[in-house]
């Protein structure tokens, strides 16, 4: 039976799965469920339960284009956690692709 390659990824990281969808997207914002998961090391359920999410609280517009989905990442809202509240999605976004 043939699989998938599995990502080099390792066993923890500094952000959680949330942060990589959005990063992922970020970068292509018509990249496929799939290549979200296997970006991401996370399953396209997911990845499907994330965007949900990050669309449920406004951080991530889903736009339905053929039949292909294109999402907007909402970069001016702010992060969640207190310790970071006063920082915005932009700014994570911005100092990881520099």
């Amino acid at each position: 039976m043939l699989t998938a390659p599995e990502p080099n990824l390792p066993s923890w990281t500094f952000l959680t799965n949330h942060a990589h969808v959005l990063i992922a997207i970020s970068r292509n914002p018509e990249a496929r469920q799939r290549d979200i998961a296997f970006a991401v090391g996370i399953t396209v359920g997911a990845v499907q339960r994330i965007i949900h999410e990050l669309e449920e609280s406004g951080y991530l517009v889903t736009e339905r284009v053929g039949r292909r989905n294109r999402y907007e990442v909402i970069d001016g809202q702010p992060l969640r956690h207190p310790l970071e509240d006063q920082h915005t999605v932009r700014e994570l976004i911005t100092s990881l692709d520099q």
